[in-house]
């Protein structure tokens, strides 16, 4: 017997530092017309993340988002938070990775957990990305694991993406669009 199909949809949207890749998956969650949940994975562990931390809550605040920090348990939250009336916004799976890799989780079997999370999810999920794999090969170990996870996460989510977008330079490229029904 097949498996029943998700209900909601999964958008992966990829990019650089600063592509505007964050904007735009905003802008999908925003135009669904659902309730806005903003699954924030970044941990404060400078000033600097600080500051990031509160001018991103700045942004959202009275433009009708609701935020959840899910810095490791993203699985648990998707499953958690996921509803027909609800469009979650995953910003970003590559802190999420980041904080995966620092907790010495298994991060495949993370991974795992996400992406069953995100097959059973019951509305629209939108995840921002960093495309990290353009660059020079990292000079040490730590950097080229994350690179390697990163590259393989991303993978994996497109894989079970009803649409992928690249931005660059505030500019999106479709590169996965959902299959039309056929009757």
């Amino acid at each position: 017997m097949p498996a029943p199909a998700r209900r909601g949809t999964v958008t992966l949207v990829l990019g650089g530092a600063r592509s505007g890749k964050s904007r735009f998956a905003e802008s999908l969650a925003t135009a669904t017309g659902l309730d806005l949940v903003y699954l924030a994975t970044a941990q404060a562990f400078d000033d600097e993340m600080r500051q990031r931390i509160t001018r991103h809550r700045a942004d959202r605040e009275g433009a009708g988002w609701r935020a959840v920090e899910a810095p490791l348990a993203l699985a648990d939250v998707v499953v958690a938070e996921s509803a027909p009336e609800t469009a979650l916004l995953v910003d970003c799976l590559t802190l999420w990775l980041t904080n995966v890799m620092l907790a010495d989780l298994d991060v495949e079997r993370e991974a795992d957990g996400l992406l069953a999370a995100l097959d059973a999810a019951r509305g629209p999920v939108v995840l921002v990305s960093n495309e990290v794999g353009y660059g020079i090969v990292p000079e040490n170990a730590l950097a080229r694991a994350f690179r390697d996870h990163q590259g393989r996460l991303n993978q994996r989510v497109a894989a079970i993406a009803d649409r992928v977008t690249l931005v660059a330079a505030g500019l999106p490229l479709d590169l996965k669009l959902p299959k039309e029904p056929t009757s």
